[in-house]
């Protein structure tokens, strides 16, 4: 392959990979109008991106009191959208556009809103504890009640008639309660199950360290482009100036020339720092494209016996708040008024087993309470979920003081033993879908494409148009899933987001080469095959290919295939491509081959792209498809290769 050739062949490729720059700057323009769009809304709600107004917000809620447990959730379903937005906004904007302080601001907000929300909850819980009396059953003369909605659920009991034979509690119409011990039956207290369908307990994890090489880069860059401005000036001006001087051209002349080399030198200026800018982001979009495939050196650090390694597994389904309460006093008719004690100190929990109790006593008396819960039914768990309890001191989830767990797969119903109440949430192992057995990446038309992965459990199928995706279909052991995703339309990150809390993970991050075994590739190789597949990807299906286990880690071997058009009526045979990079080539040997060889294929030659490699192949239609593919489906295919690292982990 001549060197000529292969530099038109790159030049033409960077032309083409233009369209990853365009997109980030409408991914840009988006960002910067939506405080705009958000203005021109006037629904009252703050911009969770301005500080001032969500300080602002904040304080108001804090001062609203007395709210009943209704009235909250319908105050939490705009402060859930705010802390959602405010994750998005984390998440979707590239750390060269992320500045520290906004950080800070951000997660600052997410945090005291999150706090904020679950005081609003323990209030209400109170209020409507103090009124637990009234609202008694007559049968057992205790209090039931249950609030349900589509973010939270609350499950209360109150024991008011203290029967030391009444230890089972079941709530009406459902197989959730709690067995307890005689000495809580004949307590003043209260049980309650506050099951939130998100997870607020889990710490945050948005600051991405292993970017600040990126943003240091980026600021390096612009640092470069301010100081480079001032130089083409100087040094465009005085030789504009020395042309003039040396003519003898008349004063008024003079002027103009002194002028017109000023406005030139003005223009020069702009141009190259226009163009140093350019370059700089386009640099900036590659080294963030990198990064969601560079693995980490180092292994996250669990420091205790018993603490869940939050990168081995993924907390789903939310989480279920236990908690024993003390009973609040009961409100008293008197003279048509209602009369209620408050206490200064506000809800209080029931210490249980007490904190000092003799070991043998405490099997006897203070034994373990058996929780039933009800699993989510937007999650999908491929095998027994775990159990595992928060350590408020530790601050993080634990797996002992847990026993007896029984899941029961067709009522999602899981029961376990708890020695102390607090928050509990389910667990699944994080990689229980990696390796994939298998994967494809399909057109269905021009800016349109299907994204099929195959694993051990399940098969998902992804499909990606414009710049959205959206859960085409999911089977479970062969058959169909009936998913709340489906035909909902999301942006990658929210696609990917949702996907995840849904318990469909098949997005490895940079630790899961330490959980999972992985065919690891070289990422420089491999977010170049991810760039031109995508930019492939509206005329060429891609395939697995077996062969890519064995060849070298510094090349990836993959299937492809044009697909049918008016032109190409038959499904034309796949062939294989390997690539390393910076040179393409088409394999003799096919999938059904007995040996691995890399042999050229008669009649190909070496090409320094896999675009140009499969333009030699493709028909008219399929390239006029390529060349008319919009660059925000482009780059959103490319970010879904990127995230599911389907060369590595297949």
């Amino acid at each position: 392959m001549d060197l000529q050739r292969r530099t038109e062949e790159l030049g033409e490729l960077n032309l083409l990979e233009g369209c990853f720059l365009e997109a980030e700057k409408l991914k840009r323009d988006t960002r910067s109008l939506s405080q705009w769009k958000h203005y021109l809304q006037c629904d009252g709600s703050p911009d969770p991106s301005i500080a001032q107004e969500m300080n602002t917000f904040i304080s108001l809620w804090k001062e609203e009191t007395n709210q009943t447990f209704e009235e909250v959730i319908e105050k939490s379903k705009l402060v859930l959208r705010l802390i959602e937005k405010l994750k998005l906004i984390l998440m979707e904007t590239p750390p060269f556009d992320l500045e520290d302080q906004n950080i800070i601001q951000y997660q600052g907000s997410i945090l005291q809103l999150q706090e904020l929300l679950h005081l609003k909850f323990n209030k209400a819980t109170e209020i409507l504890l103090r009124q637990a009396s009234t609202l008694a059953d007559l049968d057992s003369g205790n209090m039931e009640k249950v609030i349900q909605d589509e973010n939270v659920t609350l499950y209360v009991w109150a024991n008011l008639k203290k029967n030391p034979r009444y230890k089972s509690v079941k709530f009406a119409g459902t197989q959730i309660g709690f067995e307890i011990p005689r000495i809580l039956a004949t307590s003043d207290i209260a049980l309650r199950l506050l099951h939130t369908h998100y997870d607020h307990v889990t710490p945050l994890h948005f600051v991405r360290t292993e970017q600040e090489n990126s943003l240091l880069m980026t600021e390096a860059a612009t640092d470069e482009v301010k100081t480079i401005e001032e130089p083409v000036n100087r040094e465009d001006q005085e030789e504009y100036k020395a042309q003039a001087s040396d003519s003898n051209l008349n004063y008024e002349d003079e002027t103009k020339v002194e002028e017109q080399g000023v406005t030139e030198a003005q223009r020069t200026s702009e141009a190259i720092k226009g163009e140093l800018e350019i370059r700089l982001l386009s640099e900036s979009v590659s080294a963030a494209q990198l990064f969601l495939i560079e693995n980490s050196t180092e292994k996250p650090d669990i420091y205790e016996d018993n603490e869940v390694d939050l990168c081995q597994f993924t907390t789903l389904g939310g989480v279920y708040h236990l908690d024993i309460l003390e009973l609040p006093p009961q409100c008293k008719p008197v003279k048509g008024w209602m009369i209620v004690q408050i206490l200064q100190e506000g809800l209080q929990k029931f210490t249980y087993p007490p904190e000092t109790v003799e070991d043998f006593e405490a099997e006897s008396t203070f034994p373990p309470i058996e929780v039933t819960l009800k699993v989510h039914e937007k999650v999908i768990f491929f095998e027994d979920p775990m159990v595992v309890r928060w350590d408020a001191e530790g601050k993080h989830w634990r797996t002992d003081g847990i026993s007896n767990v029984f899941y029961d797969a067709e009522d999602r119903l899981i029961s376990f033993s708890l020695e102390t109440f607090g928050p509990v949430t389910l667990i699944q192992d994080t990689h229980i879908n990696m390796p994939f057995h298998s994967w494809e990446l399909r057109p269905l038309e021009i800016n349109n494409v299907l994204l099929t992965v195959t694993t051990i459990f399940t098969e998902i199928q992804i499909q990606i148009k414009e710049n959205l995706c959206m859960l085409a279909s999911i089977k479970l052991k062969g058959k169909e899933h009936i998913s709340i995703l489906e035909g909902k339309w999301m942006s990658p990150i929210s696609f990917i987001i949702a996907l995840k809390e849904a318990g469909l993970n098949i997005f490895p991050a940079g630790y899961s080469h330490f959980y999972v075994v992985m065919n690891n590739k070289t990422t420089s190789v491999e977010m170049k095959a991810y760039r031109q597949m995508a930019l492939l990807s509206s005329a060429f299906a891609f395939g697995w290919s077996k062969w890519n286990i064995v060849c070298h880690y510094t090349k990836v071997i993959f299937k492809v295939r044009e697909q049918p058009t008016e032109e190409l009526t038959e499904n034309p045979n796949w062939v294989l491509l390997m690539f390393s990079g910076d040179r393409a080539q088409r394999l003799k040997m096919n999938e059904e081959s007995e040996s691995f060889s890399e042999a050229l294929q008669e009649g190909t030659e070496f090409h320094s792209t896999l675009y140009h490699m499969m333009k030699d192949i493709a028909s008219r239609e399929a390239m006029e498809k390529i060349n008319s593919s919009n660059c925000q489906f482009i780059d959103s295919v490319c970010y879904m290769l990127l995230s599911t690292r389907l060369l590595s982990y297949s």
